[in-house]
């Protein structure tokens, strides 16, 4: 069943995250920083941050049952969009790095779930324009969620690091990958889904160029930054549960 409240919402993200830990499965860890971004919207709800507080809170329920919902029919081999399969199947085949688990979440989260969301949120009829400082304001929590996540992995990825040491610069997405970006494009395709006339066409094209994206995310050109993937990965903690329990952690 669709989650229907914020607290419906956290309480089926803590149901996910516990039955894949118990699988040991890597598709554990989005369910954690997006567990993190929810807690944080509700705290902003509870202290009116937002300019509709009320808008806030049916956005994020849709929102997250889009997740829910593909995480759903994947036990239930039922169809759901590209961008979440791929994502879904790099966390069954295990062999990626924690972060790029997160970022195909995000990649399929933010770039299609999100503007698909926020129309939904307002309407057919709504004025989607009024929604961009609040549709803003989420992604600003995600990227706090995130550094905070980032700052946790160095603790189960030794060299994590190096990532960020030598790969800038590199046009590879996974070291590419921007938040700011991701916004963007989120917010174009709110409003294109919005105004849309046939919105399955619009929804089927945009899952098909973000689901290109997430293998991007997975495959690399240059040499240097597939071995160094490929030295962080060997060197990183496999033991979901205990990778979530550090992921976990507040501070």
């Amino acid at each position: 069943m669709a989650a229907t409240t914020i607290d419906e919402v956290i309480a089926r993200l803590d149901q996910i995250i516990e039955s894949e830990c118990a699988k040991n499965s890597c598709m554990a860890y989005f369910p954690i920083l997006y567990r993190k971004v929810t807690v944080r919207i509700k705290e902003g709800i509870l202290k009116n941050e937002f300019e509709n507080n009320q808008r806030m809170e049916k956005l994020d329920v849709l929102f997250a049952n889009r997740y829910i919902d593909a995480y759903e029919c994947l036990g239930n081999k039922k169809h759901y969009t590209q961008s979440w399969r791929n994502a879904f199947d790099a966390a069954q085949n295990g062999k990626y790095l924690i972060m790029q688990h997160l970022l195909l979440g995000i990649n399929a989260h933010i770039n299609l779930d999100l503007g698909i969301a926020a129309a939904e949120t307002v309407g057919e009829d709504g004025e989607l324009m009024d929604f961009e400082n609040d549709f803003n304001k989420i992604n600003g929590i995600l990227a706090a969620m995130i550094a905070n996540v980032e700052a946790k992995i160095i603790s189960v990825s030794p060299l994590f690091g190096l990532l960020d040491r030598f790969g800038k610069g590199r046009e590879d997405k996974l070291v590419s990958f921007s938040i700011n970006i991701a916004r963007d494009g989120a917010w174009l395709f709110a409003n294109e889904y919005h105004f849309s006339r046939n919105k399955n066409e619009c929804l089927n094209n945009r899952d098909v160029a973000i689901g290109i994206l997430a293998q991007k995310l997975i495959t690399h050109k240059s040499w240097v930054l597939k071995y160094l993937v490929k030295t962080i990965y060997f060197f990183e903690n496999k033991n979901v549960p205990q990778i979530v329990a550090v992921l976990k952690k507040e501070n």
